[in-house]
């Protein structure tokens, strides 16, 4: 039954509609839009430089950046989903002027292209937050967080399980050299002193003769594969000898066996280890579908288990919730990747900071110095500092820092007022290379102490290892974070920097797994990140400073159009 008094509107799907332009369907408030701003910013050369030219024409590189920032801002990493875009999305429909290149292009620009521009066109962009008054370069948060690398959580290859495995390979070494050395004896008797006979005599006891030296003065040695190799070359070369003397094949067993044994299982065993140290480059841990990720504890435990993952720790700086500097991370301990991660800002010569902020992981006598060395302020407290100014602490007896000092005589006194003498200076290296000083106070005597069980777990004397330069440059940054007004307002607002730059990408963005592997493409894809972080918040505050022009004016920071995320 149909009723004449509903109405429709024309709905056509084969009419040819004009104009043909979907600009007008992109909104003016459309991120999109500060895209193809940002990117037709960018200088042509820093793109086009690792173009060859000649062959099938390319597409556009600025186009390609345009489509992988944008999906980045939507939360898209995946190439497919980008190629999919560029086919149904209205905003990168007209980003990419009605070009649909196909995932593969799109995962090659972003891994082999942008591989050598990706510094560059993100300095760019923090050169232009900056000369546009976005942020400024006075103040540098610092934060770091782990995020999980795409590979095989199961393929791991434990770097102290590998030195056990050299140790052990090593022993058994000890035993065939030796055996060889008899083996050689007996057959300088026989067939008196062939010249490979000699040689592995003289390379076997060699070998050895260095193994029990090196044991005796770092308690650990192993035999490296090159000296395998040696090993090897000698015996074949015994068994030509043998050969030119028309030497029977018993003869030639022994010395089989032992090459066999050389070139199938020691050989390549040792190299593996050699090849495993070297990739692991001092970490503990690294895995076997992606060297560059360590494995480490992430805070998105979802078993509750503690489980490690491969990871890589991403360092950033900030200011106004800006990435002004980003560096990627082996090393799951923030306090080790500080130093790396100023001299590339330092490298890269467009932040010069007065001060640095950052969280107690970072505090650390290494740290403080070289904040001190380089005129730093640094607003970084040590991780026991909060700790301190606890009720509980104060009233602990076993915190000598909450004994008397006689800075007359120089020494501590004990809650049982026994005296804590000076014994002697101490010099303590890191296995990092790091050396601290110490001053070593010792109890005159704790046999009949009755507090010594809540003092200290030595069974002989309490002693105290002071460092003195440690000790002062933590005053400073207590006094700084505990008594000055500016400096506590600096600080307070670090909870809402770095923080926030995470959360947005982490929950807003759903970025919490690299797509790609390897330290340099890791380094591309969170730049990505980073810009598509930068270029968010860019159009939030144009927003903002719209929606706060009351009077109606027309002016803008940096752009002639107010954006939105939508």
């Amino acid at each position: 039954m149909n009723n004449q008094k509903v109405t429709y509107i024309n709905y056509n799907m084969n009419q040819l509609c004009l104009p043909s332009d979907i600009t007008n369907w992109v909104d003016e408030n459309h991120i999109s839009r500060i895209v193809n701003e940002v990117v037709e910013n960018i200088d042509d050369k820093f793109l086009e430089k690792f173009y060859e030219g000649g062959g099938r024409s390319s597409y556009h590189p600025k186009m390609m950046l345009k489509i992988v920032i944008y999906a980045y801002t939507q939360g898209v990493t995946s190439g497919r989903k980008m190629a999919k875009m560029c086919k149904e999305h209205i905003p990168m429909i007209w980003l990419t002027g009605r070009t649909t290149p196909d995932f593969r292009t799109i995962n090659r620009f972003r891994s082999e292209r942008l591989k050598y521009a990706i510094e560059d066109i993100f300095e760019t962009l923090v050169i232009y937050l900056i000369e546009n008054g976005y942020a400024n370069t006075d103040i540098y948060y610092l934060d770091g967080t782990k995020i999980e690398a795409n590979a095989n959580k199961f393929s791991f290859v434990w770097t102290k399980s590998t030195l056990n495995y050299q140790d052990k390979l090593t022993d058994k070494l000890k035993v065939f050299l030796k055996e060889a050395v008899n083996i050689a004896e007996e057959e300088n008797k026989e067939y008196d002193l062939l010249d490979g006979m000699k040689d592995l005599s003289e390379l076997s006891y060699g070998i050895l003769k260095s193994l029990e030296e090196k044991d005796s003065k770092y308690k650990k040695a192993i035999i490296h594969s090159h000296e395998i190799d040696h090993i090897s070359n000698k015996l074949t070369k015994i068994e030509e000898e043998l050969e030119l003397i028309g030497a029977e094949n018993i003869r030639k067993r022994p010395i089989k066996k032992l090459k066999k044994k050389f070139d199938e299982d020691f050989s390549p065993r040792m190299k593996k280890y050699e090849i495993n140290n070297t990739i692991a480059n001092g970490r503990n841990s690294f895995s076997k579908t992606d060297h560059g990720a360590t494995f480490m504890r992430m805070k998105d435990d979802y078993m509750k288990n503690g489980q490690l993952k491969p990871g890589y720790n991403v360092q950033i700086g900030t200011n106004n919730q800006f990435v002004l500097n980003y560096s990627i991370h082996s090393n799951p301990t923030d306090v080790r990747t500080f130093i790396p991660h100023i001299k590339e800002m330092i490298r890269r010569g467009i932040i010069l900071p007065e001060t640095i902020v950052a969280d107690g992981g970072y505090g650390s006598e290494e740290n403080y110095m070289y904040c001190k060395d380089n005129e730093y302020n640094a607003l970084i407290p040590y991780n026991t500092m909060r700790l301190e100014e606890k009720r509980s602490y104060s009233k602990n007896i076993k915190h000598w820092k909450n004994w008397f000092y006689d800075e007359e005589c120089d020494r501590f006194i004990c809650p049982n007022d026994k005296n804590l003498e000076f014994k002697h200076y101490s010099r303590k290296t890191d296995k990092y290379g790091y050396t601290r000083d110490f001053k070593i106070y010792e109890c005159e005597n704790c046999s009949d102490c009755p507090y010594k069980k809540e003092c200290t777990k030595s069974k002989g004397n309490r002693q105290i290892h002071y460092n003195p330069v440690y000790e002062e440059l933590k005053a400073d940054v207590r006094d700084k974070l505990l008594h000055d007004e500016n400096s506590m307002k600096i600080y307070a607002k670090r909870k809402i920097e770095p923080e926030t730059v995470f959360g947005n990408m982490k929950a807003n963005l759903s970025f919490k797994k690299f797509r790609l592997r390897g330290n340099d493409k890791v380094k591309i894809e969170f730049g990505l990140m980073a810009m598509a972080h930068n270029i968010i918040k860019m159009a939030l505050v144009i927003a903002k400073n719209m929606a706060d022009d009351t009077k109606g004016s027309t002016q803008k920071i940096g752009f002639t159009h107010s954006f939105s995320c939508a």
